[in-house]
């Protein structure tokens, strides 16, 4: 997230981001120790950029809570519906402590039912380069070589968009970060 956080940055946004432990942790859990790390914060609006798993994390997180300080989401490429790479890596018991850990419960399908009251962008990437090709996972097309675009479409978005990039790729890209921008401004991505 730390390219992603630099061209927010330069975009105007005060960026502070959350680490956590997928291997580890639950989502679930995660979501506890984001709101610890959101209490602390000193801020009059709360926006959330999440990548991938982190989008799970917000699903938890909004579960149980929504700040009363407002602010929209934007998850890009998370698997709202569970991963197809995970189903594929499950098989595989190697594959499935190192690559999903805590978190093979989230990225199987089991995710809370959307409770936020922000507005919701998901941006999917359609370029199909990553640990799921490398890995020789079958994913449904297109996909941006993790997730296969039908894992993030979901009816509680506002704003679903494709975008011509890879799992990795999205965060490092310039454009995708003014989309990004762009949601957290208006509410909408043209």
């Amino acid at each position: 997230m730390q390219p992603m956080a630099h061209y927010l940055a330069r975009l105007g946004h005060c960026c502070r981001q959350f680490s956590y432990r997928s291997l580890r942790y639950t989502p679930g859990h995660n979501a506890r120790l984001l709101g610890d790390f959101l209490e602390r914060l000193d801020a009059e609006v709360i926006h959330f950029v999440a990548h991938s798993l982190g989008g799970i994390v917000l699903m938890h997180y909004f579960q149980s809570v929504d700040s009363v300080r407002p602010g929209r989401v934007v998850m890009l490429g998370t698997p709202l519906t569970g991963s197809g790479l995970a189903r594929y890596l499950s098989r595989h018991r190697f594959l499935a402590a190192s690559f999903m850990g805590a978190s093979a419960d989230s990225l199987l399908g089991n995710v809370p039912a959307w409770k936020g009251t922000r507005p919701l962008a998901v941006l999917a990437g359609t370029r199909g380069h990553g640990i799921g090709q490398i890995l020789g996972a079958s994913l449904d097309t297109p996909n941006d070589g993790t997730v296969a675009v039908s894992e993030t479409r979901t009816d509680f978005c506002d704003v679903h968009r494709l975008i011509p990039y890879s799992h990795t790729g999205m965060l490092l890209a310039k454009p995708v970060a003014a989309l990004v921008d762009e949601f957290l401004r208006t509410g909408n991505v043209t």
